[in-house]
């Protein structure tokens, strides 16, 4: 019978095998984007990672037979609790070899780890983030994930449901949108100069150099347009800056979009270029030569792929051409810039302006992920 044993992570032989496991599992996956191992050091970092200002996280190795076969976090964020009165206890970079006995004993530990703290229900899988590898993929897996989004193998959601796992509210998903000339968009150009010629709603592109201040206005957005979601779990200030921050040298400030009226900014749209297109072949920076085939790559290899994050608008401004205008203008500076198709990455399938503004100029569901929870009192 196999001997399973959970090592919590302490040492940085540790720390590297669990940054480095999942070479293990997605070895064979040619989809697979390995996560940047710079970025991943400073995340599960308590001196350095944002997430630490606020809530505390364990990591930890599982074994199989004395061989590293899984690793998982543990995390308590007592803000966001407080803030949603919940008793959760978060977890994720959840990975784990074909073998649901791994997958049991890395979630048990789980389990006793937030009935130690007094919580009640595990949340998850989140890489600290929220907003990082969201959940497991339930169907997609046959196409590459974008930046920031999760990839994972096909026998995960099977384990959460054979555990007992249930969904902690319905699937987000991810929409791609072809910028090819089309009757949807051709549509979306005359909705737009209908919107116009109102001539009550202006666009205007970010300005990095009064970056603060757009990234409050992101934050006052973000608060104010997903809070008719169910489980809208909000964002903290300083963890938005520090999510937001790396794109600040890559995004081009013409592709992020804001709409006003009256002075007042009532709607947003980022626009990322797809960065995993060239982040699928520098193996994480794992290695020193492969931060020269990054250098390499930066500078031959143009995205195919814009994404877009978010589509923001006050509530009070739905259904009054705010987002047909953002879409609009956001789809012809792409086309302009060179981009192919667009990602709508990741929002809930029951977001009414994100989803439908999206599917009425052509654009097609191609992911879906899943976040789960389960009671802890039930171990």
């Amino acid at each position: 019978m196999a001997v399973i044993t959970i090592k919590k992570v302490e040492t940085r032989q540790d720390r590297r095998k669990f940054m480095t496991f999942p070479w293990q599992i997605y070895q064979d996956d040619p989809l697979w984007v390995p996560p940047l191992l710079p970025e991943m050091k400073n995340v599960i970092d308590p001196e350095k990672g944002v997430f630490f200002q606020r809530g505390e996280a364990d990591f930890f190795l599982a074994y199989k037979d004395g061989k590293l076969a899984g690793t998982i976090c543990a995390a308590e964020d007592p803000a966001t609790n407080k803030k949603r009165e919940k008793k959760e206890c978060v977890f994720g970079f959840l990975e784990y070899i074909n073998d649901y006995s791994v997958f049991q004993a890395l979630v048990n530990t789980v389990i006793r780890w937030g009935s130690e703290r007094g919580l009640d229900m595990l949340y998850g899988p989140w890489n600290l983030d929220y907003e990082d590898s969201y959940g497991v993929l339930v169907e997609g897996s046959d196409v590459p994930p974008v930046i920031m989004c999760g990839h994972t193998p096909n026998y995960y959601k099977g384990f959460m449901d054979q555990f007992g796992f249930k969904p902690a509210r319905d699937q987000n998903v991810a929409l791609r949108i072809s910028l090819e000339d089309s009757p949807q968009i051709r549509r979306l150009i005359r909705l737009a100069d209908r919107v116009k010629k109102q001539g009550k709603i202006s666009i205007r592109p970010a300005d990095f150099s009064r970056w603060k201040e757009e990234v409050d206005i992101v934050h006052i957005l973000l608060g104010k347009s997903l809070a008719h979601l169910d489980d809208s779990i909000g964002w903290h200030r300083e963890a938005l800056e520090a999510t937001l921050a790396p794109f600040k040298t890559i995004a081009d400030p013409n592709l992020i979009l804001f709409a006003v009226v009256d002075g007042e900014t009532v709607g947003f749209l980022p626009g990322i270029p797809n960065l995993n297109e060239i982040f699928i072949d520098v193996n994480g920076l794992r290695y020193p030569w492969n931060y020269l085939k990054l250098f390499w790559l930066m500078k031959i290899r143009e995205p195919a792929c814009i994404t877009a994050k978010s589509v923001l608008v006050l509530p009070e401004y739905w259904n009054r051409g705010v987002a047909v205008l953002l879409m609009e203008e956001f789809t012809t500076r792409a086309r302009e810039h060179g981009y192919q198709w667009v990602d709508m990455s990741i929002t809930s399938i029951d977001n009414p302006n994100s989803v439908l503004t999206a599917e009425k100029i052509g654009a097609e569901i191609y992911k879906r992920w899943q976040v789960y929870n389960y009671p802890i009192s039930a171990l």
